[in-house]
């Protein structure tokens, strides 16, 4: 009887197969085309031997259009393909595919063309500016190569160049004039405040960015971030302006007239007594100091924000040598 049964369902699975017969045709909703041509195939599905022939001219290089489905139906009539499943469409979409280049692939081609000619850097550091804006150009998908130079001349002393391109394999880039003329300036990266700071202000992170300048307007040596923050300007300074070594200084961590604590070593022997300082110093400066418990000035190396420091190879001793089973501790100078 299940032999009898899987025979049946087979039997009536051919049928329905055979009744169906091929595949409909059915309406595409998105076509997507590199040709100039759309084909009977781009639009419809299981067109069968109609697919390469050409109904419509595609959109141009990189746009998209839309075709009524009355219009398709229309334009496949003489060709035979009239049982169409239009799948509940009103209109057909068809984009035509391409490579775009952009006025920043130009700039770029341009800034590596240029690069270690006529006296300019490297190619990150060239800024190209083009004469004329430069709208997206469009060309054969298929032509993926990079733009050809065939003409070049600079000016490095002016910055003006003169340049000429062509795209290996684009018909299309054959019709264009790919000529362009500009002014390439070379940048480096540079530290620049990010607000007006006051004279013996303390730079902090916050406070500057690093951006590209135009080489001219940086001169001198260009300072990075990490050579900025942390330091104390030398005099006001305003936002936006590039920073130079002559712009910074260690901050003063010690004070004119301030009190701090004085630390004195000998081999052996560690003292801290107060002091005053004679005048304002950075960590690593030697500044004056007069220890209030003797009166006397020293010269002491400032080592962080109130401290001063004095390391002698031996201990000055100013105090009666003690009697045989005293001690005494050695006096500071």
């Amino acid at each position: 009887m299940i032999r009898i049964l899987v025979a049946c369902s087979m039997l009536v699975s051919l049928c329905s197969t055979a009744s169906a017969g091929p595949t409909a045709p059915r309406l595409k909703e998105l076509v997507t085309v590199s040709s100039d041509v759309v084909r009977i195939g781009d639009l419809v599905e299981n067109s069968g031997s109609a697919a390469d022939i050409p109904v419509f001219r595609s959109p141009d290089l990189g746009q998209t259009g839309s075709v009524p489905v009355a219009r398709v139906a229309e334009a496949l009539r003489p060709h035979g393909v009239t049982e169409i499943d239009a799948n509940g469409l009103s209109e057909v979409v068809v984009t035509r595919i391409s490579r775009a280049i952009t006025g920043k692939d130009i700039t770029e081609r341009i800034a590596r063309s240029l690069a270690g000619q006529f006296g300019f850097g490297d190619a990150q550091g060239l800024s190209v500016t083009l004469d004329r804006p430069i709208r997206v150009l469009h060309v054969e998908a298929a032509a993926t190569a990079e733009l050809a130079v065939v003409h070049l001349n600079a000016d490095q002393r002016t910055g003006r160049f003169d340049i000429a391109f062509e795209l290996p394999g684009s018909a299309v880039a054959q019709r264009m004039r790919l000529r362009f003329t500009g002014t390439a300036v070379e940048t480096v990266e540079a530290a620049i405040l990010t607000r007006s700071i006051r004279a013996g202000e303390v730079i902090k992170a916050s406070d500057v960015s690093l951006e590209r300048r135009p080489k001219s307007e940086v001169g001198g040596e260009a300072l990075g971030t990490e050579q900025t923050v942390g330091f104390a300007a030398r005099q006001p300074l305003r936002g936006g302006q590039v920073l130079h070594p002559a712009d910074l200084t260690r901050p003063l961590v010690v004070q004119r007239s301030e009190v701090v604590t004085l630390l004195y070593e000998v081999p052996g022997i560690v003292l801290r007594v107060r002091g005053k300082a004679l005048e304002a110093g950075a960590v690593g400066d030697v500044i004056g100091v007069v220890n209030v418990q003797t009166n006397r000035t020293i010269q002491a190396v400032v080592t962080g924000p109130g401290h001063v420091s004095v390391v002698a190879a031996t201990p000055i001793i100013t105090a009666a040598v003690p009697a045989a089973g005293d001690s005494a501790p050695p006096r500071i100078q």
